[in-house]
């Protein structure tokens, strides 16, 4: 299938001049809406769009001398004309679905640019599946910009992955068509370091002129952070409090706060601007992951804007920092992220700026949704066996693969336990006393144990652990081809046999999430490519992860959004406590810990 690259501004200039100056009829023409002028940060009542080949002629308040006999029409009636949404950083396998079913998940809640970070398919297939993801991105109605994954894996030495990204892919990927900058550099450490590998990256990506995005996923802002800004990630989407959000400001980075799934970061950053009055062209929104059922049921960046004007901040400030902020840190307002002359023609008719219902949805000039129901096809790519036959653990693990043994004659132990917190990114390392009986550690006090099976190389490893916050009950476990951003296979369980079952039951349909629940599988989302995404629909995907989520509650699990909380529970990049295929990590020194202490 042909990649769809869109027109570029030089390559349509003579047909928007004509149209422009009334010489040559519009493709389509808005007309009567209040334009919303996000460079200026006005409305501007009584105004027309006058489009050609999908890009914007001009914005003018009466766009009549544009108009001919096949000129398209599209009646604004009053309402608001905003630019389509631009989402600054996020992944869309966390989402569960491929480009073309995120593409047609999104685009009815008025997304119509993303930039986009394919590092979780990269750890599983290398730069063969991000060469997929990319492709199907350039094939949708809508703008979906990719970032070259910059760390797979994401912390040497902590991890093994599928594949290993090197700088000669950073540097190859460079001069693909949709690739607009490198994707988060999660290896933070290295960075500080000067590790030359990961410099070697950034270099390739600066001299291409692009975006280094960033991931400083530590407290501290001393000499470590001031070496990593030096070193050239140009964002940071990490911070959780106002002083992280502030702090990279003012050291000329984008903070990036984020609303998915399970991140709620906007709340707590967004008072540098509300409060503190800081400029807000150096913050920008975005989702970083958000699973199908949210975008279903929630929405996606609409979903955002409406929750930081909640939090305080003006609807038009809000806007920019989902429109104009995200396209200017790229370097394409030139392209995208307003409703000016040459830019693409992507436009959201509202009727309210603050509740932003999103009522009809324009992309590159065509009308792409309305009123929630999508109107244009996303095409698929074909994609191949070999992205689909992904889960190998080796052999089929029995109770006894998830046991702990412990000391020799002790009744009881102290283990390092991984504390999950509700609503954000890191843990907390526990240190909590577990029994013992007959030689093996127990499940204790809100205690679960949590194993890391190997699933690329087929060797058979289970790396065993305990984790605590999920509050589960009774007998149960439940597995995971999700696994940032190693995506081996993580089980959390009560109960040994149940734990050997959902990992089995994963190998056996070739990757996903399973749940189960007194000796039965509750619940079963099927993600056969990469073991990481269905290409099923959204509503498909929504609806057996809401029968997920319905079993984690039916296990006792009270936590909102459990299920992205347990996909990162592999995340060693970001702190205190973490497990891998090859231990147990502890993120605050980079060094493996014991499970039980002696």
């Amino acid at each position: 299938m042909e990649l769809n690259t869109f027109p570029s501004w030089p390559d349509v200039t003579p047909f928007l001049i004509e149209v422009a100056a009334g010489r040559a009829p519009a493709e389509v023409v808005i007309r009567n809406g209040i334009w919303v002028n996000v460079h200026t940060r006005e409305t501007l009542p009584s105004h027309d769009i006058a489009i050609t080949h999908g890009r914007i002629a001009c914005v003018v308040p009466d766009a009549s001398y544009c108009i001919g006999d096949s000129t398209e029409i599209i009646e604004a009636e009053g309402r608001f004309m905003i630019p389509g949404l631009c989402d600054g950083h996020m992944h869309i396998e966390s989402g569960m679905l491929t480009p073309a079913e995120f593409s047609r998940a999104v685009i009815p809640h008025g997304t119509t640019s993303m930039l986009t970070d394919p590092h979780e398919i990269a750890n599983v297939l290398g730069l063969e599946g991000v060469r997929l993801m990319h492709d199907e991105a350039l094939l949708q109605p809508i703008n979906v910009f990719t970032q070259m994954p910059s760390c797979a894996p994401s912390a040497p030495g902590m991890e093994t992955t599928g594949f290993e990204i090197s700088a000669e892919d950073v540097k190859t990927a460079m001069d693909w068509p949709g690739i607009i900058g490198l994707g988060e550099m999660m290896n933070f450490p290295g960075v500080s370091n000067g590790d030359p590998k990961m410099l070697a990256e950034i270099a390739a990506t600066q001299r291409a002129g692009k975006t280094v995005g960033g991931h400083y996923a530590s407290p501290d802002l001393g000499p470590a952070f001031a070496a990593y800004v030096a070193g050239g990630p140009a964002d940071d989407h990490e911070g959780t409090c106002e002083m992280d959000a502030i702090t990279r400001m003012r050291q000329g980075m984008r903070a990036m706060i984020r609303l998915g799934s399970a991140w709620y970061d906007v709340e707590s950053q967004i008072t540098a601007i509300t409060e503190k009055g800081l400029d807000s062209r150096n913050m920008i929104l975005c989702t970083d992951d958000c699973h199908s059922g949210t975008l279903v049921n929630d929405g996606h960046m609409n979903r955002v804007v409406r929750h930081a004007i909640d939090c305080g901040c003006d609807p038009l400030v809000a806007l920019q920092m989902a429109t104009i902020n995200t396209a200017t840190h790229f370097g394409l307002e030139r392209d995208i992220g307003s409703l000016t002359p040459g830019r693409r023609a992507d436009v959201i008719l509202t009727s309210d700026l603050r509740t932003l219902p999103i009522e009809k949805v324009i992309a590159r000039g065509q009308v792409v949704a309305i009123d929630g129901a999508i109107t244009v096809d996303c095409p698929h790519l074909d994609w191949p066996i070999s992205a689909r036959q992904t889960v190998r653990i080796g052999k089929t693990l029995s109770p006894c693969d998830f046991e702990v043994p412990a000391p020799e004659g002790a009744d009881s132990v102290v283990a390092n336990v991984i504390g999950v917190v509700e609503n954000q990114a890191p843990t907390k390392a526990l240190k909590v006393d577990l029994p013992v009986f007959d030689g093996l550690v127990q499940n204790s006090n809100g205690v679960c144990q949590i194993a890391l099976v190997e699933r690329h190389q087929a060797t058979g490893g289970v790396v065993n652990a305990f984790v605590s916050g999920f509050g589960y009950e009774g007998k149960m476990a439940m597995a995971s081809t999700v696994a940032h951003d190693s995506h081996h296979m993580i089980v959390v369980g009560t109960d040994h046999e149940h734990m050997a079952m959902a990992a089995n039951r994963l190998a056996e349909v070739g990757g996903g999430v399973t749940i189960f629940k007194d000796g039965k599988e509750a619940a079963l989302v099927e993600l056969p490519i990469a073991g990481l995404m269905s290409d099923r629909p959204a509503t498909e995907v929504a609806a057996k992860a809401e029968q997920m989520m319905q079993a984690m509650r039916d296990c006792g699990c009270t936590l909102n959004n459990a299920y992205m909380q347990h996909s990162l529970l592999a995340l060693v990049v970001i702190p205190e406590l973490r497990i891998s295929d090859l231990g147990l990590v502890d993120v605050r020194t980079f060094e493996f810990i014991p499970v039980i202490e002696t």
